[in-house]
C-alpha cells in the first residue's frame, strides 16, 4: 500500500503507529476527519495475518466512524485503532498501558473505547495512562460496556426497517436470522425474543450459539448455511464485506439490520444489487452507532436516560434515511452518506467563516 496515496485519496488526517517492545505492543491509530470534533472511535484487537491487513482495516474503519458519528448528530470526529494480536492470549495490563500512552500523545485528537477483541478491563488499564478514554468503569461518570446500548440501537432500527417493509414496526412472528452471537447480538436476540420474534443463528463459536439457543429457543445453522436460510430479516452481526457478489444473490429476505461494520463489500455496487434484488438495505453505520451514542455522552457528563433517548432516535434517522432514498431516487447507503456528508460540510464552512473574521479581526488591530 501506498500509504501517502491512499491517506490523499480518502482524505485522512494522519496514521499513527504504536511499538512497544517490552509489552509486545504492535498497534495503529488511524483519524480520519476531526471537522466536528476530536476523532472518537474503539480499539480492535485481532490476530491479523500481516501489517497490511492492519493498516487496511483501521483505515477503513476509522473513515466508517467519521460518517457514523456525524450521522448521529455527534460534534465528534471519526478515528480507529488496532492492535496486532489474539484476544485471547497477548493481552497484558502492560501492553494497553503502552497503548493508552500513545492515546495520551496526542492531546485529545482521538478518544478511544472498546471494539471487537478488547473490553472494559482493557479500557481500564488505558485509563491509567489517559484521560482520553471512554467506556471505561474505573472514572466517576464512565459509561461501562457499551453493548447492551449498541443492540438498543440496532433493535430500533430494526422495528423502523420492519415498519418500511411489512407496514408495522412488531418484530413479533418475524423470523430473523442472525450472523455472529458476540455481546451485543446476544443482546439484540433477547430483546427480539421478548418481543416474538424467531432467531436463526450462527457463529464460528458453538459455546455462544448453544447460548442463544439455550436462552431464546433458537435455531441454529452452519456458518455458511446462514446465506441460505428463509426469513424476513438477516442481520449481519460479525465482521465485513460479507454483503457481496456471491453472497447476495443467494439470500431469501426482505431487509438486512445488522451490526457488523462494512457489511458491503462494495458498497455503491453491492447497494444496488440489494436494491434490485427488492431487499432493503439498512446502512450499518447507522445501524450500529448505539454504542458511539452511549459512549460519547461520557464527554458531557454520563446520563444514561439521555444516552437512551438519543439512541431511540435512530428509529426516526432510519425512517429519514429511508425517506431521502424514496425522493432522490438512490440506494440507502447513497443516502446515508449524503446525510453525513452533509453534516460535515455544513460544519467546515461555518469553522472556516469563524476563521476568516478571526483572522479579519486581528489585522485590523
Amino acid at each position: 500500500m501506498e500509504l501517502f496515496n491512499e491517506m490523499e485519496l480518502y482524505d485522512y488526517e494522519q496514521v499513527v503507529f504504536c511499538q512497544d517492545k517490552a509489552s509486545g505492543l504492535k498497534g495503529i491509530i488511524a483519524i480520519h476527519d476531526t471537522t466536528l470534533g476530536p476523532a472518537l472511535g474503539g480499539c480492535r484487537m485481532w490476530p491479523y495475518e500481516n501489517e497490511e491487513e492492519a493498516l487496511r482495516d483501521v483505515l477503513r474503519l476509522s473513515k466508517g466512524m467519521t460518517y457514523k458519528n456525524a450521522a448521529a448528530g455527534l460534534n465528534i470526529g471519526g478515528g480507529k485503532s488496532v492492535i496486532i494480536g489474539d484476544p485471547r492470549k497477548d493481552k497484558s495490563e502492560a501492553l494497553f498501558r503502552a497503548m493508552g500512552r500513545f492515546v495520551e500523545s496526542l492531546n485529545g485528537r482521538y478518544i478511544i473505547a472498546e471494539d471487537v477483541g478488547t473490553t472494559e478491563e482493557d479500557m481500564n488499564f488505558m485509563y491509567l495512562e489517559t484521560d482520553y478514554v471512554t467506556g471505561s468503569t474505573a472514572s466517576a461518570g464512565a459509561s461501562g460496556n457499551p453493548s447492551p446500548k449498541t443492540a438498543l440501537g440496532i433493535y430500533y432500527s430494526m422495528k423502523r426497517t420492519a415498519k418500511e417493509v411489512f407496514g408495522t414496526d412488531s418484530l413479533a412472528d418475524l423470523t430473523i436470522s442472525v450472523q455472529g452471537v458476540g455481546n451485543v447480538a446476544y443482546e439484540l436476540c433477547r430483546l427480539i425474543h421478548e418481543e416474538g420474534g424467531k432467531l436463526i443463528v450462527t457463529d464460528i463459536n458453538k459455546e455462544a450459539v448453544q447460548r442463544v439457543v439455550d436462552d431464546f429457543n433458537a435455531t441454529s445453522v452452519s456458518v455458511d448455511e446462514i446465506y441460505d436460510v428463509e426469513a424476513d430479516i438477516f442481520s449481519p452481526c460479525a465482521l465485513g464485506a460479507i454483503l457481496n457478489d456471491t453472497t447476495i444473490p443467494r439470500l431469501k429476505v426482505k431487509a438486512i439490520c445488522g451490526s457488523a461494520n462494512n457489511q458491503l463489500a462494495e458498497g455503491k455496487k453491492h447497494g444496488k444489487m440489494l436494491e434490485d434484488a427488492g431487499i432493503l438495505y439498512a446502512p450499518d453505520f447507522i445501524v450500529n452507532s448505539g454504542g458511539v451514542i452511549n459512549v460519547a455522552d461520557e464527554l458531557g457528563g454520563y446520563n444514561e436516560e439521555r444516552a437512551v433517548k438519543k439512541i431511540q432516535g435512530i428509529y426516526d434517522q432510519m425512517g429519514q434515511i429511508f425517506l431521502i432514498a424514496k425522493e432522490q431516487g438512490i440506494t440507502t447507503v447513497e443516502a446515508a452518506n449524503h446525510l453525513a456528508e452533509e453534516r460535515i460540510n455544513q460544519m467546515l464552512n461555518v469553522r472556516r467563516t469563524f476563521l476568516s473574521s478571526e483572522k479579519s479581526s486581528i489585522s485590523k488591530r
